[in-house]
């Protein structure tokens, strides 16, 4: 059994963590090129490329900018089984998806078809949901859309926030490949279709969807408007670290990094950020 492993990020990079703990290794990884990152801009490489330079394996790390025909060579060369992707972030080709002889599985935090698309942590936060979960499905050339593997529910608890969520999605799709893998590879799964009367869709939030007014926060706070309050601490646990949700006081910009909710339903910030100063905490 053999496999090429697409990510980036942190989530990815977790998850290709779990696998390798596990003695799954892949052949290679495809991840984005380096990128510069901070205030002064540094050129910078994504975690699945850290955690493979770091973890002392011989597995070769493909950054293509562009799936052009010399990465699809490569691919070809290394000839796998199957391709797992996991928030690699570039739209993979049909005929990349098909190369492996058992295709490829797609990794994707939420219960497909639920929440599709690029922000399905944080809209099942926002939408006030008691559990989500992860999904694996073999891809095809639309979102989220080929049929379903293996699923797997987690449970959100009221203090995760995006962090804690991201986390817990990200060990659970770990766990769940690795279960998973040895019937794939052997051909013992029926892959079923997805409902498509059941599918929602997710878009990328910007930072006027975590703007949250003064009107909105002082109601919140004030204990006369509990519905409000419940609204403002999920933007505030769904949104943070990005795009951050904030406000506005005396003209000036203040992050909104952390709350609760006591007993009386009334919203206490627990953690934020002025324009130009350092995060503080509020009791």
């Amino acid at each position: 059994m053999s496999y090429i492993f697409f990510g980036t990020p942190t989530f990815a990079a977790a998850i290709l963590r779990t696998l390798l703990d596990a003695g799954f290794t892949p052949l290679a990884v495809v991840c984005n090129p380096d990128r510069p990152a901070g205030r002064k801009k540094t050129l910078t490489p994504p975690a699945v490329k850290t955690l493979i330079s770091g973890g002392g394996k011989d597995i070769s790390i493909l950054q293509p900018e562009k799936l052009g025909s010399d990465f699809e060579e490569e691919l070809k060369r290394l000839k796998a089984d199957f391709y797992v992707v996991s928030s690699y972030a570039k739209i993979i080709p049909r005929r990349v998806l098909l190369l492996p002889r058992l295709g490829t599985i797609g990794v994707h935090p939420s219960l497909l078809p639920k929440y599709r698309g690029s922000s399905p942590i944080q809209s099942a936060i926002l939408a006030g949901e008691t559990e989500t979960g992860v999904t694996l499905y073999l891809m095809d050339d639309k979102l989220d859309h080929g049929p379903t593997i293996a699923k797997r529910n987690v449970s959100i608890a009221p203090a995760d926030t995006y962090v804690t969520l991201h986390n817990k999605l990200a060990e659970a799709a770990g766990q769940l490949l690795v279960k998973t893998f040895p019937r794939f590879a052997a051909e013992e799964i029926e892959p079923q279709p997805q409902n498509e009367e059941e599918a929602t869709a997710t878009q990328k939030f910007t930072s006027g969807d975590s703007f949250v007014s003064e009107k909105d926060l002082k109601n919140a706070e004030s204990g006369m408007h509990p519905e409000e309050a419940v609204l403002v601490l999920r933007k505030i646990r769904a949104l943070n670290p990005e795009p951050g949700a904030w406000t506005l006081r005396d003209g000036k910009r203040v992050k909104l990094l952390g709350a609760v909710m006591d007993d009386k339903r009334t919203l206490k910030l627990t953690r934020v950020q002025k324009e130009g100063k350092k995060p503080v905490d509020r009791i």
